[in-house]
């Protein structure tokens, strides 16, 4: 996908969450859907168009690494304010309420992931997913700002293997970024967390077959309230969200990379009506299947 495709901040796409004006974006003030591979961009290019000052909005399907080099300001993350200083790190999952007030003259870099993108990296077995799933500030490091300068520089070429290194590259960035932020946390070996890792391999295992929460929670021995609570402690979100997100992303990742009709794509995903397939598709993306589809290749 050429650089002018390339997704960024604001979408209109659709939202449920019940947070007064706040607004789904893709990337500020752009209304496309999928990136390339990653998108980079630095902090002050899109903030100095909005006077420093991003409001708080969410992205229904990007996953964001801020990493300030000089000045600061503060993140407004979930609703906790947090101050930003040089070298500091920030960490916005998919779907994640967040806005930003720079210092003007801030200098640092934004790098953007879609979740199909972090999908292909994360294993459920390895824990990352949990850690990257809060909103959180965390201090960078040297070995954070060499990697992100590689990945700007790889973006900005057009050379061979350009998508392989740069997902490379993203993999790389995000194992940093947990480990950073599980230095700030003090480590997630707990019960509830082992139980949130347990349900991701599950999940990974058997998002195909339609399993309910009762079925991911009998395979655990809980119960479905306490899965439940386990999710929200992990992420913020319902385990029968996050199911639904995960066939979401397989139905894009279909959608984006083959020629299947969508019709074969809703049977595969265990869907045995393609119309409900669209229906529930259209509702969490705000677009139909074939909208989707038409929206990547400039509505052929």
């Amino acid at each position: 996908m050429e650089a002018s495709a390339i997704v960024l901040y604001y979408s209109n796409m659709r939202t449920t969450a019940p947070i007064p004006a706040i607004r789904v974006y893709n990337l500020f003030g752009e209304a496309s859907d999928l990136p390339d591979v990653v998108h980079c961009e630095t902090i002050a290019s899109r903030s100095v168009l909005h006077d420093w000052n991003l409001a708080v909005h969410r992205h229904a399907r990007l996953h964001q690494v801020l990493l300030i080099e000089r000045g600061g300001g503060e993140a407004t993350l979930d609703g906790r304010v947090v101050p930003l200083k040089p070298m500091q790190v920030v960490n916005v999952p998919v779907g994640h309420v967040h806005g930003f007030r720079f210092i003007p003259g801030t200098q640092g870099w934004v790098l953007t992931i879609a979740a199909e993108i972090l999908d292909e990296a994360l294993l459920a077995a390895e824990g990352l997913r949990g850690v990257l799933s809060r909103s959180a500030v965390a201090r960078g490091t040297a070995q954070i700002r060499a990697t992100m300068k590689q990945i700007f520089a790889e973006h900005a070429a057009r050379d061979f293997g350009r998508a392989h290194v740069l997902r490379a590259l993203s993999a790389a960035m995000i194992g940093l970024v947990a480990r950073a932020l599980t230095g700030e946390s003090g480590g997630v070996g707990n019960a509830e967390s082992n139980l949130f890792r347990r349900f991701e391999a599950l999940l990974e295992q058997h998002h195909l077959e339609r399993w309910t929460v009762a079925d991911y929670a009998k395979a655990l021995a809980i119960t479905p309230t306490h899965l439940n609570r386990v999710t929200r402690a992990a992420t913020g979100d319902t385990a029968s969200h996050l199911i639904l997100n995960r066939l979401i992303r397989e139905a894009r990742r279909n959608l984006v990379y083959t020629n299947l009709p969508v019709s074969t794509i809703a049977y595969a995903l265990g869907f045995e009506d393609p119309a409900y397939f669209s229906r529930i598709y259209s509702a969490a993306t705000g677009l139909s299947p074939r909208a989707f589809r038409a929206q990547l290749h400039g509505g052929d």
